[in-house]
């Protein structure tokens, strides 16, 4: 495999070429990415086409190879380069469009979605995991998904000088060496060159970057990887062989599942960006832009040497690199200090879950029991039975002339007060003593639910006179207006 040597070199050399032309071309036409003093670190306004030169050094060394050296026996293994070209121009072509026009998240996301099936369609199918078959009703889907997510992967970690394309870097490196190890011509062929242009074109991303990736180059980078992952995974006999690609490829892959992870946590929009990637935190500890880059290149080159542990015959190698891979990463995610992470699992360690989803039924009972209460004493008797669950000591209830008063805790100890104002001469009121705790998770879903059962159940008692008496709603009582307060009061300290 001595050839994929000046296939390599020619890569780098024509991405050396290319991508100051670019970005001296972009610079004359206005083709810059503004820094927003937010998410993007840069000072002053930088092209963003270097994804065009990396494509085009990528394709034009096949093409001046392959017309210099017609006898070489990688020609052969361009074959398949040449299937998965469609899906792998789609995949450029959507990136290159959201730089010019700024796509929406569901186009790109249906653009990503449409090249990963086409490169299924063209070979690029998960067909077995750890040496055991899989179907393609299950491989199809397992494959859209794993491209759609390197994908995306590279282009959410592409907000730092470098960082995208030294991870790509290392990411092509590590699967270059996982087919020399296998001797996979395709895996060779492919990823020699895509070294090489990564490599050519870090000279000018590195911080400080004279030009941007775009995200025509960090979607066609991860959509690569990820292709070519597949292959990986399908020669491994392991189950621990079949995870190494994940492996390899972990620094992109955990950003963007942390990301996920807590926009969710935080009920935060998915697509929607924000400042709380891995680099940004690394940032706020105190990192330069060249100092994050290299911390992340080292995790990545660890995690690199893990993955390819895995495909060699060392059983005691591979089960302390499968060990310490999760323990690492748990301390690097604890270093980042997330508050959502950190809130979640004090939540979980406190039993707090079980008790959220226990309060949430009783609020439910609650409110059954208030749509079924007759009179006014059994709405407050249906609230001073759930009191105590909530660590209420007082309910005082108020609707049209009636009320009802309970001290469901003698202690007179200093308490904070609910206060729900249901029209100008109606109310709820519940004293908690401050210690308690109970209250403070259901606050809002007992007001909306106190607030709106009984406002319905005031009305509902105004007209009851009238019905009793058998008589004509409109003509004992006509139209029933009542004016609605909707005042709710927190007040404290209350004895």
């Amino acid at each position: 495999m001595l050839s994929v040597i000046p296939l390599a070199f020619l890569s780098f050399a024509l991405s050396l070429l290319l991508t100051p032309l670019l970005r001296n071309l972009a610079r004359r036409r206005g083709w810059v990415d503004h820094p927003d003093n937010r998410r993007r670190t840069h000072r002053a306004p930088t092209p963003r086409l270097g994804g065009l030169a990396i494509v085009l050094a990528y394709a034009g060394s096949f093409g001046i190879f392959m017309l210099a050296l017609p006898a070489s026996p990688l020609i052969p293994s361009f074959a398949f380069s040449r299937r998965v070209a469609l899906p792998i121009a789609v995949i450029f072509v959507v990136g290159l469009l959201d730089d010019c026009f700024d796509l929406k998240a569901r186009e790109k996301l249906l653009g990503q979605t449409f090249a990963a099936i086409l490169a299924c369609s063209n070979g690029i199918q998960i067909e077995s995991l750890g040496g055991w078959h899989v179907s393609s009703y299950v491989g199809v889907p397992l494959t859209i998904i794993w491209l759609v997510g390197c994908t995306n992967a590279f282009n959410l970690i592409d907000g730092l000088d470098g960082l995208a394309s030294g991870l790509g870097l290392l990411g092509a490196l590590t699967a270059l060496a996982a087919g020399l190890l296998y001797d996979d011509a395709r895996l060779i062929t492919a990823m020699a060159p895509l070294a090489g242009v990564l490599l050519g074109f870090l000279i000018f991303n590195f911080s400080p970057a004279s030009i941007f990736l775009g995200d025509c180059g960090s979607l066609w980078i991860g959509f690569m990887l990820g292709c070519y992952a597949v292959i990986w995974s399908d020669n491994s006999t392991t189950t621990l062989g079949a995870l190494a690609p994940l492996m390899a490829l972990c620094v992109p892959l955990l950003d963007t599942t942390l990301s996920i992870a807590r926009r969710f946590l935080r009920c935060y929009p998915i697509f929607r960006s924000d400042r709380g990637h891995i680099h940004h935190r690394l940032l706020d500890r105190g990192l330069t832009a060249r100092g994050v880059a290299w911390v992340l290149y080292a995790a990545a080159g660890l995690a690199a040497c893990v993955s390819l542990l895995q495909s060699v015959p060392l059983n005691g190698a591979r089960s302390l690199g499968i060990g310490l891979f999760p323990i690492l990463a748990c301390i690097g995610i604890k270093y980042l200090r997330y508050e959502e992470f950190g809130i979640a699992a004090r939540l979980l360690s406190h039993n707090r879950l079980r008790s959220l989803v226990k309060s949430h039924v009783v609020l439910r009972d609650l409110e059954g029991s208030l749509l079924a209460a007759a009179t006014v004493e059994e709405c407050g008797r249906a609230i001073g039975q759930v009191g105590p669950e909530f660590g209420f000591g007082q309910v005082e209830l108020r609707l049209g002339e009636r009320a009802f008063h309970e001290r469901l805790d003698p202690s007179t100890a200093p308490s904070w007060l609910l206060h729900i104002q249901l029209s100008d001469s109606e109310y709820v009121r519940l004293m908690c003593k401050f210690e308690t705790s109970g209250a403070g998770t259901v606050i809002a879903p007992l007001t909306d639910l106190l607030h709106r059962t009984l406002s319905a159940k005031a009305v509902e008692f105004s007209i009851q006179p009238s019905l009793d008496r058998r008589k004509p709603m409109a003509q004992a009582t006509g139209p029933v207006t009542r004016k609605q307060g909707g005042h709710i009061r927190l007040v404290g300290p209350q004895i």
